[in-house]
């Protein structure tokens, strides 16, 4: 797993959390944090390289932030599960809480990417998004794998 010291540095990480796993990533933006945290959800999946060769276009609104990065997620995860894709690539847009990203992926093959788990489904388990006092955001939850 990749963890960067330096919080104003773009970066991810896992954490062990029971059954499941925690992911959080963070970054000057809260754009660049969302995004961070998908690369933590797809690096607790497989240690590979994951090549971007295909885009898949997700939308999600939300009532606050922190529902808005839940969703994000689980868009991720469902587009996973429908197309069989692992993604390993993410550029988020965020206005008035609705959220526009597209994710970068292929194909999931069985060898090349060992999937160490299947998520199930981000969830409000350690939910948090939130701007430092730095202004580096944070955006972290369990996800039920």
């Amino acid at each position: 797993m990749i963890v960067q010291s330096n919080m104003r540095t773009p970066g991810w990480e896992g954490f062990p959390h029971g059954a499941d796993v925690g992911i959080r990533g963070w970054g000057p933006t809260l754009e660049q944090a969302f995004e961070q945290a998908a690369l933590a959800l797809t690096g607790v999946l497989t240690d590979a390289d994951v090549e971007t060769r295909n885009s898949v276009e997700v939308e999600c609104d939300a009532p606050n932030v922190e529902v808005l990065f839940v969703e994000w997620l689980n868009a991720i995860i469902y587009e996973m599960a429908v197309r069989n894709m692992i993604f390993g690539a993410f550029k988020v847009t965020i206005e008035d809480l609705h959220l526009r990203g597209t994710i970068w992926g292929e194909p999931v093959d069985q060898k090349k990417h060992a999937p160490a788990c299947e998520p199930k489904g981000a969830t409000y388990t350690a939910l948090r998004v939130a701007q430092g006092e730095d202004g580096t955001f944070l955006a972290e939850c369990v996800i039920d794998v």
